[in-house]
């Protein structure tokens, strides 16, 4: 009942960050098209470098959008907190440090090791993702952890 409950938590953390992401991101892409002002050449430059960053950043926040909404689709597969390698299930600290993880510490380290391990390995196809949560309640999230 322990892990049902640790695995709920980091649930509806996902959730939240998902969605602070999605907003975090509008705001930068917003931003990113806006007025460069009409100064002298260090303004230009210092708008510059500032879109510079605010463009790295959001793509810092992409990948880890994307991770996001892997993991939720993996909760509603029934498939989350199991390793894509080994099939044994991935500790609880380990979700809580990376909840998107789909790999346990010892297949993840291998995977490092062997520069194309993951290329090899892929399964998840970006085709099946959706953007509908309704199904991610607490019964649902119970329910596809009970295996």
């Amino acid at each position: 009942m322990a892990r049902k409950d640790a695995l709920l938590k980091v649930t509806k953390m996902l959730l939240g960050r998902r969605n602070e992401l999605r907003k975090r991101l509008g705001m930068q892409l917003d931003d990113l098209g806006g007025a460069r002002g009409s100064g002298d050449v260090a303004d230009v430059s210092f708008v510059a470098t500032g879109e510079e960053m605010a463009s790295q950043l959001a793509q810092l926040e992409s990948h880890e959008l994307a991770q996001t909404e892997l993991a939720l689709l993996r909760l509603k597969q029934g498939r989350y907190g199991v390793c894509d390698v080994c099939e044994k299930k991935i500790p609880v600290g380990r979700l809580n440090a990376v909840p998107y993880s789909v790999m346990c510490v010892k297949c993840q380290g291998e995977a490092e090791k062997e520069g194309n391990w993951l290329e090899a390995h892929a399964t998840m196809s970006w085709g099946d993702m959706k953007d509908d949560d309704r199904d991610l309640d607490a019964a649902a999230v119970r329910s596809s952890m009970g295996k």
